[in-house]
């Protein structure tokens, strides 16, 4: 399978799939390959306080090939995927004058899609007004929300995923922050890059995936992710940290779960995570699909 590139352009290599299936050791073998660097595109490893629990690549693999946005940020920062777009678009900018070739590797689809096709300009969030949104949903109930959302801008409360309390509640505040609805901001417009853009999913057999995903949260509780979750129990109200992993074991934490509950559940949230990082995928057909051992025909994608 071969996809004959642009010569005259610089490429940007995208490598993505489901958490836990082997993304970072296959980058690095195509960065040493292609003698380039690497952009995570992860946005749970961009925070410095979250290392076991997002798998950050180690010092070894940290030392083989440079890698940006990896722990560059606390889970007191706050950061977007627009303020992404616009980070990676500059350092891109720099890395193509050295570099022909650079990889992107991460399993965030929106922050992927936001470098590879541009995202809308939406006003930043007024922290105050989310503050008090935050603690409406906690008093009045996501439904409530729900049923403002759809008074205010019912064009929104129509293509928002509802059951998402962070996609609802961007939705709200940018509405009452602005005046104007959210959808009105939405203009899914795809913008030009002036490289070329090859983007691979790896993926492996559901069994195998599963039962990878299962073997590695039994490391990482080897490793020591309960004891850097408790080192991060008093900011459990931080968007970083409300993700698999932490979530599960700030329960156990509060007494709400044991830690044998915690870990399954953090199995099976990490599953279904997986399950939705492919369906996400699976929206756009410019990706072309990989198994972690086929990097020969990667890179044979990459016509140099």
């Amino acid at each position: 399978m071969k996809k004959i590139v642009d010569k005259t352009k610089n490429c940007l290599l995208v490598i993505t799939g489901p958490t836990g299936v082997g993304k970072t050791n296959l980058s690095i073998e195509l960065a040493k390959n292609f003698q380039t660097e690497i952009i995570s595109c992860d946005s749970r490893q961009f925070y410095r306080e979250m290392k076991i629990g997002t798998a950050v690549p180690s010092s070894e693999q940290l030392a083989e090939v440079k890698h940006h946005f990896v722990q560059h940020l606390s889970i007191t920062d706050y950061y977007n995927a627009s303020m992404f777009e616009f980070d990676c678009l500059a350092l891109l900018e720099n890395l193509f004058k050295k570099n022909k070739i650079v990889i992107m590797t991460g399993g965030s689809g929106m922050y992927i899609d936001a470098v590879c096709n541009g995202i809308d300009d939406i006003p930043d969030i007024d922290m105050k007004l989310r503050a008090k949104l935050i603690e409406r949903i906690e008093n009045e109930g996501l439904e409530a929300m729900r049923f403002e959302l759809k008074r205010l801008d019912p064009v929104a409360y129509n293509f928002i995923d509802l059951k998402n309390k962070q996609r609802l509640l961007r939705a709200l505040e940018v509405t009452l922050h602005t005046g104007k609805p959210y959808s009105s901001f939405r203009t899914e417009k795809k913008k030009e890059r002036d490289f070329e853009i090859i983007k691979v999913v790896i993926n492996r057999k559901r069994d195998e995936l599963y039962s990878g995903i299962n073997r590695r949260v039994d490391q990482m509780m080897k490793d020591g992710l309960l004891e850097e979750v408790k080192s991060v129990l008093n900011f459990k109200g931080a968007n970083a940290l409300k993700t698999v992993g932490y979530k599960e074991l700030f329960d156990y934490l509060e007494n709400k779960t044991s830690i044998e509950e915690a870990v399954e559940l953090i199995k099976r949230n990490s599953r279904r995570y997986a399950k939705r990082q492919l369906s996400w995928f699976g929206r756009d057909n410019d990706y072309k699909y990989f198994q972690p051992q086929n990097s020969n025909e990667i890179m044979d994608l990459v016509n140099f």
